[in-house]
């Protein structure tokens, strides 16, 4: 029997149940999967759950109504096991955002959302980044969830560059023919208002001129301000409040004094609404091609592509789009033309300009088996190259990609920014109100700060003449004065402008940022540790000493090393074989095979055991190496890298491979020592080696004789000893320890590197690109602090200044649209910065 309505306090959630799958980590028996199955059983609001071992997968129905998703993946975690959520990334272009209020209401409309882990969105590109779990939610819901906020999104689509560059210039058109036309309608408004202003008079008579100004007001704010109007109502009719707000309260309240004025004894500041929002639209315009200059990195990115390619089908030389080139298809590239996607030259040879993506003035030298990078220039002869890469996986693409999440993220120090922007338009509304208040209430104090400020502010600046304007007037006009001069624009767009310029610079110099965050952090950091091999070196070794033991010839030597060698990738392992084809020398076959990482490696040759490795490796294996320690200790001392040879634990020699210094390498240490940075080296060779070698390139600390698995510990003891620490390795066999410093900065060449494997990443493989790094991401982040601080500084000066009636709303709301523009200008001066 149901209890009355009238009588129940609060009718219970209808019970509904949902079903959602959990990829579960960390299970290895039986036991481990009843266990996960007792946790989630356990949670209130699960009726069933199901765990299976062998898919690794949990089924659980649960009261969504009580239970979320973070629930149950605590409660898995709790158990001693891992929780593998799906997860997927979109990019969503945004429509509608006019400041920073706007950018915390779409960002909260997608947290908000169920199965949204992380949402970024950013004013200057007008994109919002989101990663979801695709088991909870979907694009629709997204754009939904965007929409019910009060905007517009819709899934980002690729763009050409004439697209991009379309889009941007009927965005400005737009905005430029909404300030022409307010303009026309506010200048004769203020040349009506001249006379009254110096003499007084009012043309031709109160009443008339009362009602022009409203006549004339009107279609200013309600045509070209409707879209600003229009904004407002979205924003309050879905429970927030931008920056729009604070210019249609102000407008409109300005409007209505010119109504009011006729029962009233108020002054009619009806055209100081049409100005305001002429203004308002000025700096719209302004700000809107300003930023379309900060954001021209990415169009000259999509600029660089090449339009169409010349393939081989069927033997026939036939010209398509490059969208339709196909993995493994035979391009012809004539010179001075674009090699048209990423690839491997098959025959031919030429130089090629690789500076639209390493920043390296010099054409390369490229003949066949050479990689090629799409978008490079061909200069001199014909090359045929075969496609390797097409579309979104070509070094191109990765590098607009990376560009532009980078944009979308944000930097730690922007964090106090959003939370005063999440609060700052109502909080003016609230300040507007209390100001209109304080000069009704208390009218002869307020009147009297003006009487005193009167020396020392010009009239242009003051609200009205003190001693003759009303209470009610001059209450208005200090409200209007704090709506129009507050401004979260500029609070909004003082990090992502700089971060656009500054990323769009580094993508034309090879370097690529991946986070904000990396920015701050690169800022930060007080040693730089490097990898040896391929960063401070060239990375190709070579053999420079042969040295037999125990009657064996220096070919008997080779023969047996190179054996041991003949599958291994390493470098010095290729430098053996590459002696042993010079030399000629056929190779036995090995049995027995076993590596040990980082030392050596074992086998058996024709029945007997033989050992290949470290001077270490050897004598724990129980080789005595007394014969070989004085050609040891000369060859280490010479810098060079030292590998030995056993057979049945008798040394059978020395061999001495060199890798020397980078060219540039001794000059970019010396320019990080001039920054105020402290340099490490971490390498596997030994202490006499490896200090030998950071004399020559004048590294200050050496950890030497570190295993591949132990680097990430040695970034850890350098950085309690030193600070934060940046790693540069070539960002694959180093790894780990690139995720494990304060910023992981892979360096390579061209399409060798791994894009996505750290913070930074260096293009060119060249260590002056790292010293430009760090120039960049000081004068970037530099740039933001400014940005931050006027924008600070403007709203705390300004605000208490309108509050006392101390500034004409005009000359407020004229301040505010300089204020958002100068940011974006100052951002955009980053680019006389030297790098």
């Amino acid at each position: 029997m149901s209890i009355p309505s009238n009588t129940e306090k609060e009718a219970p959630p209808e019970k509904t149940e949902e079903k959602i799958q959990l990829k579960i980590t960390g299970m290895h028996c039986a036991g481990c999967s009843a266990n996960v199955e007792r946790a989630l059983k356990k949670v209130p609001g699960v009726s069933d759950a199901g765990v299976n071992l062998a898919t690794e997968k949990a089924l659980v129905t649960f009261d969504p109504n009580f239970v979320s998703l973070e629930v149950l993946e605590k409660a898995v975690e709790e158990s001693g096991y891992g929780v593998d959520r799906a997860r997927e990334k979109v990019t969503l272009k945004i429509s509608g955002m006019h400041c920073a209020a706007c950018v915390n209401n779409v960002e909260r409309a997608l947290q908000k959302t169920a199965g949204v882990m992380e949402a970024s969105v950013n004013l200057t590109t007008e994109k919002a980044q989101v990663i979801y779990s695709p088991d909870e939610t979907d694009v629709s819901a997204l754009i939904q969830a965007v929409q019910k906020a009060g905007y517009n999104a819709a899934l980002e689509r690729e763009e050409t560059a004439e697209q991009a560059a379309d889009e941007e210039e009927q965005k400005w058109q737009a905005a430029r023919k909404r300030m022409i036309i307010a303009w026309a309608l506010a200048a004769p408004l203020m040349l009506w208002m001249l006379p009254e202003m110096l003499w007084g008079i009012m043309w031709p008579t109160h009443t008339i001129m009362n009602l022009g100004m409203i006549l004339l007001t009107l279609p200013a704010l309600f045509w070209p301000g409707w879209e600003t109007l229009c904004s407002a109502w979205r924003s309050v009719s879905h429970g927030s409040a931008n920056m729009d707000v604070l210019i249609a309260l102000g407008t409109l309240a300005s409007l209505s004094t010119g109504f009011l004025n006729f029962f009233m004894d108020i002054a009619n500041f009806a055209a100081v609404g049409s100005m305001i929002m002429a203004i308002h639209l000025t700096g719209r315009y302004v700000e809107s091609r300003a930023r379309g200059r900060a954001s021209q990195a990415i169009r000259k990115l999509l600029e660089l592509g090449a339009k169409t390619a010349r393939v081989l089908r069927n033997g026939q030389e036939i010209e398509i789009p490059v969208e339709e080139i196909r993995v493994g298809e035979v391009m012809l590239v004539r010179p001075g033309e674009k090699i048209p996607t990423d690839g491997e030259v098959v025959s031919g040879e030429s130089a090629v300009d690789e500076s639209m993506a390493t920043g390296e003035s010099m054409p390369l030298r490229k003949s066949a088996g050479d990689p090629v990078i799409g978008a490079t220039v061909n200069q001199h002869g014909a090359l045929q190259v075969r496609a390797a890469k097409v579309g979104r996986d070509t070094f191109l693409a990765q590098m607009i990609k990376m560009v532009e999440e980078l944009q979308g993220t944000k930097v730690p120090i922007q964090a106090f920014a959003d939370k005063v922007t999440a609060i700052f338009v109502p909080l003016i509304v609230a300040l507007s109100i209390l100001t209109f208040a304080a000069w009704l209430l208390f009218p002869d104090m307020m009147r009297q700060v003006l009487l005193s400020a009167q020396g020392i502010i010009p009239w242009l600046l003051a609200a009205l003449p003190p001693q003759t304007a009303g209470s009610v007037t001059l209450a208005i006009f200090a409200a209007i004065a704090v709506l129009v001069i507050a401004c979260p624009c500029a609070l909004g767009l003082a990090t992502p402008t700089a971060l656009m310029v500054g990323s769009g610079m580094g993508a034309q110099k090879g370097i690529l940022y991946r986070k904000g965050e990396a920015i701050q952090a690169l800022k930060d950091v007080r040693l730089i540790a490097f990898d040896k091999t391929g960063t401070l070196t060239v990375g190709k070794p070579v053999v420079t000493d042969m040295i037999p033991a125990n009657g064996i010839t220096s070919a008997e030597l080779l023969a047996i090393a190179g054996a041991l060698e003949a599958h291994s990738e390493h470098p010095l392992a290729i430098a053996i074989r590459q002696k042993v084809k010079a030399e000629n020398i056929s190779l036995e076959k090995i049995d027995n095979f076993s590596a040990a990482p980082g030392l050596g490696v074992r086998a058996t040759l024709n029945g007997e055991a033989v050992i290949l490795g470290s001077a270490s490796f050897l004598e724990k294996e129980g080789v005595d190496l007394e014969e070989l320690n004085l050609p040891l200790k000369q060859l280490e001392e010479a810098a060079k890298t030292t590998v030995l040879a056993a057979k049945n634990k008798r040394a059978l020699g020395v061999i001495g491979v060199a890798d020397r210094l980078k060219p540039e390498t001794a000059e970019a240490i010396r320019r990080l020592h001039q920054m105020g940075l402290k340099t490490a080296m971490i390498t596997g060779d030994n202490a006499r080696t490896a200090k030998a070698i950071a004399r020559e390139a004048g590294i200050d600390h050496v950890s030497a004789g570190v295993l591949p698995e132990q680097k990430v510990q040695e970034v850890e003891r350098l950085r309690e000893q030193f600070g934060a620490v940046a790693m540069v390795g070539d960002g694959i066999n180093d790894a780990p320890a690139l995720v494990r410093a304060d910023v992981g900065i892979a360096i390579g060449s061209g399409t060798d590197i791994a894009i996505e494997a750290a913070d930074v990443t260096l293009v060119r493989g060249d260590l002056n690109g790292l010293v430009s790094a760090i120039t960049l991401s000081r004068a970037t982040f530099r740039k933001i602090k400014q940005n931050l601080f006027w924008a600070f500084f403007y709203n705390v000066l300004a605000i208490p200044l309108a509050v006392a009636g101390l500034l004409h709303p005009v000359i407020a709301e004229l301040a505010m649209a300089i204020s958002s523009v100068s940011v974006v200008g100052n951002a955009n001066l980053l680019r006389r910065a030297k790098i």
